[in-house]
């Protein structure tokens, strides 16, 4: 992440055990930046759009989507966060998912999501996956609010 601006990372992931596994080995690849955890699509969007301090109103975020949530599907709110007018719009959207489905994928690049990973169903494999995540997430850049960067 860009060491000029402060980058939020917005984790929108049900399954509880999934989001502190996410967050912990996130944390291990030296990312410090403040994880703001949802679990559901409604509270997400809320925050995202409509919130003082969500992306929408105060600036650059990196969302870490699930695709199978309680109250709507991944891909709306992707499509809602990808056809949306201003800076949201740009915001980088990482789906991280147990769907491996290649039409899925497919459907999910097309709306506009920037990576897309499958969640390992064993453990280990899972805690290295974010690992890596991490990793990229300490090098990649994202949009400034006014999309000057």
């Amino acid at each position: 992440m860009n060491a000029h601006q402060s980058v939020g990372i917005v984790m929108i992931e049900d399954d509880e055990g999934h989001a502190r596994l996410i967050e912990k080995n996130i944390r291990r690849a030296g990312i410090l930046n403040e994880i703001r955890h949802f679990t559901d699509g409604t509270s997400a969007l809320d925050y995202i759009f409509n919130d003082p301090v969500g992306p929408a109103l105060s600036g650059p975020a990196l969302i870490l989507l699930d695709l199978n949530l309680p109250d709507m599907s991944g891909t709306d709110i992707l499509t809602r966060i990808k056809n949306s007018d201003g800076p949201v719009k740009r915001t980088p959207v990482v789906v991280l998912t147990t769907t491996d489905d290649s039409r899925e994928i497919q459907r999910c690049y097309d709306l506009g999501a920037n990576v897309y990973i499958t969640k390992p169903v064993n453990y280990e494999s899972f805690a290295q996956a974010i690992r890596q995540l991490g990793l990229f997430l300490s090098v990649i850049q994202v949009p400034d609010l006014d999309g000057a960067n």
